[in-house]
């Protein structure tokens, strides 16, 4: 049995012992983290436990997954925290879940559990597999171990994090396993139609007028190898955008001939935080994205990975294309 595996029975294992948990998530979340945590927060309220959802921030949750059930989320650490076992879920480090670290360093029992390859294995238990297309595929591996069966509800909030995360089963990361996983969701009530209608086909317009400010000032650099967009703090006031409104704009520009990897630099619309948020796509695994994110105090995955900065949007230009002639030349001696 692989080593992921041995750790999964362990947070299984933790979780049986103990009836009062609290799911987390990443700031500023994406369909694996939102659809995992609620998951695994409604699996384990069919075993009966006392379960709170936190998510830390005030940035809105994005309007696409309004249709998941997250109504009792709370933005607030629940004043039993060290009473309760927190699941971390989809989390590569501490800062990923929030500023204040309070929320595993206050808790009973941390357990970590996650996709992301250079996660760093904080809390009592971690379970890293990497190769997994998402942490809701794990997230069901859990599931199973945990003895519930899934419900329709448990198996859509898989399935926004399955399809998002594999980028509609077309990434590299679509492997077997997540295929078979998406036949097991929907044979368990998971709505296909309506998932891609609420995540995919319910735009607003203003996400569309933000999209648009981005696209317009996307440029190309290295021979077109990279491609680079960013938005200002100003722009979501003007076309009336939220901060989640972002999300998704950066698969528009990985969809540039010959790009090989692409950047959105955004700056916030909110005080406190950092100044800007730098995400990034490769179109192919030859370009390790999440090595020049970790370069900068970030991370992700090879494919996908992000960082935040204070420094000027030139200044970050400038070190994405030093770390892509750096990567590409790194491969390119290798090869040799």
């Amino acid at each position: 049995m692989a080593q992921p595996e041995l750790k999964l029975q362990a947070v299984a294992d933790a979780i049986r012992a103990n009836d009062k948990l609290v799911v987390v998530t990443h700031e500023n979340p994406d369909g694996d983290a939102l659809g995992s945590m609620l998951g695994a927060a409604l699996a384990l309220r069919e075993l009966g436990k006392d379960v709170v959802m936190y998510l830390a921030g005030t940035a809105p949750t994005p309007a696409e997954y309004a249709f998941l059930d997250l109504s009792d989320v709370t933005r607030g650490l629940p004043a039993d925290l060290g009473e309760r076992v927190v699941l971390a879920l989809d989390c590569a480090n501490v800062r990923r879940i929030g500023e204040d670290s309070s929320v595993v360093d206050g808790a009973k029992l941390v357990l970590n559990v996650d996709h992301h390859h250079d996660n760093s294995r904080f809390g009592d238990v971690a379970v890293v597999a990497d190769e997994a297309s998402s942490t809701a595929e794990i997230v069901r591996d859990l599931i199973g171990l945990l003895g519930v069966g899934l419900t329709p509800e448990i198996a859509e909030a898989l399935y926004v994090g399955l399809v998002t995360d594999t980028g509609r089963f077309q990434y590299t990361n679509t492997t077997p396993k997540a295929l078979r996983l998406a036949a097991d969701l929907v044979e368990a009530g998971a709505d296909v139609h309506g998932v891609f209608r609420h995540v995919y086909e319910t735009v607003q317009f203003a996400k569309l007028k933000l999209l648009a400010r981005a696209l317009e000032r996307a440029q190309l650099f290295e021979g077109g190898r990279v491609v680079i967009s960013y938005l200002l703090k100003d722009d979501f006031g003007a076309v009336g955008a939220e901060e989640p409104y972002s999300e998704g704009i950066i698969d528009q520009l990985r969809s540039v001939e010959g790009s090989e990897m692409v950047a959105l630099i955004r700056e916030p619309p909110r005080d406190g935080g950092p100044a800007r948020r730098i995400s990034l796509r490769s179109s192919h695994d030859e370009v390790d994205v999440s090595a020049i994110a970790r370069a900068a105090g970030g991370g992700g995955h090879r494919q996908a990975a992000g960082f935040s900065s204070e420094l000027a949007i030139p200044e970050i230009v400038d070190f994405l294309r030093r770390q892509f002639q750096a990567e590409t030349s790194d491969r390119a001696a290798q090869s040799a």
